[in-house]
């Protein structure tokens, strides 16, 4: 299987292609951490992981996409690129949330794999969250929550992950060594594999928002933020 990974959710800008010919995975991965600006520096992207790994267009097999949760514009974005791709190579489009990807990456750092609870920083007091097994399946849906209402029903044999696990564990007041540090935003690589098992949908990817974004509409097309 050969794939291209597109990531554009948060302040994080990357691409990946994924080789796996049976025997071994190979991965070609570019990430810059721009904030801003993801539509003017994805495309030359994917162009240089699909030339360092000598991939053809013709020769992908799906395109994997990052629906979020993240930032509005940053989703569309990549929701694009990667619809437009599947349409034209006429190739299935299969999503990876934010949440699963860094589950993944917190679980094979660990020693021993247990559940671990995904906590991203979503600003105004608030964080995106989602418990997953020893495997990496979620245990329930993705929510929003805050940092106080979560850290009362913290399990004890839990792993916390993301931006916002160390507030968390902090108001929690648990051991710090139950925190994966190395695992506080989604990589590239680790949507690229997930992507590569990810069953195929009979619908396009959508966008996992989790809650309304900060700027809404004003009087007379004015844009006003909440």
């Amino acid at each position: 299987m050969k794939l291209l990974a597109i990531d554009t959710a948060l302040s994080t800008c990357a691409a990946a292609v994924l080789t796996d010919d049976g025997e071994s995975c190979d991965i070609v991965s570019q990430c810059e951490d721009l904030g801003r600006g993801h539509a003017e520096r994805i495309m030359g992207m994917v162009a240089s992981v699909m030339a360092e790994s000598s991939t053809t267009f013709n020769s992908l097999d799906r395109i994997v996409v990052n629906v979020g949760p993240g930032s509005f514009t940053g989703l569309r974005v990549g929701l694009s690129i990667a619809r437009g791709f599947g349409l034209v190579l006429e190739i299935p489009v299969v999503a990876v949330t934010t949440l699963a990807a860094i589950a993944g990456e917190a679980l094979e750092r660990v020693s021993v794999p247990k559940p671990v609870w995904v906590v991203l920083d979503a600003r105004r007091d608030e964080i995106y969250c989602q418990k997953f097994d020893e495997s990496g399946f979620p245990l329930e849906e993705a929510k929003v929550s805050t940092v106080k209402e979560l850290s009362h029903i913290l399990e004890e044999d839990t792993i916390i992950a993301g931006s916002a696990a160390q507030a968390v564990a902090e108001a929690a007041g648990i051991d710090p060594s139950r925190v994966c540090n190395e695992a506080a935003a989604a990589s590239i690589d680790y949507i690229a594999k997930l992507g590569k098992n990810a069953e195929r949908q009979n619908k396009a990817p959508m966008p996992l928002y989790l809650r309304a974004p900060d700027a809404v509409p004003g009087e007379k097309g004015k844009v006003r933020r909440r």
